[in-house]
């Protein structure tokens, strides 16, 4: 499955509603080693199909990053059942990120 990209708007119907764990990455296109983690996370998302991911633009939706409490980017979460079970702020390795959705 391809990434998802979260807006204010779908956040409710593609994370909070959402029947698997959802792995958000919030970033931001200046961000260096959000670009870097960027198309880790596409891949994932093509891989795994126990779980969906999602990118939240942290400039064009501040309000979700706000809720989330976001000072660095990337930062990861991952969210099921509506909840935060996992989180990491600054870029990691494929494996430390398929491990926090496991």
């Amino acid at each position: 499955m391809a990434t998802i990209e979260i807006t204010k708007d779908n956040f409710d119907s593609e994370v909070i509603n959402s029947d698997k764990p959802v792995l958000l990455d919030f970033w931001a296109e200046w961000c260096g080693p959000c670009r870097m983690v960027g198309p880790i996370i596409d891949e994932i998302a093509e891989e795994v199909t126990h779980a969906k991911v999602g990118k939240v633009n942290v400039d064009e939706q501040p309000e979700l990053a706000a809720s989330f409490k976001v000072m660095s980017i990337p930062t990861i979460i991952v969210i099921k059942n509506g909840k935060v079970v996992n989180s990491v702020v600054g870029a990691r390795p494929k494996q430390a990120l398929l491990d926090l959705i496991k």
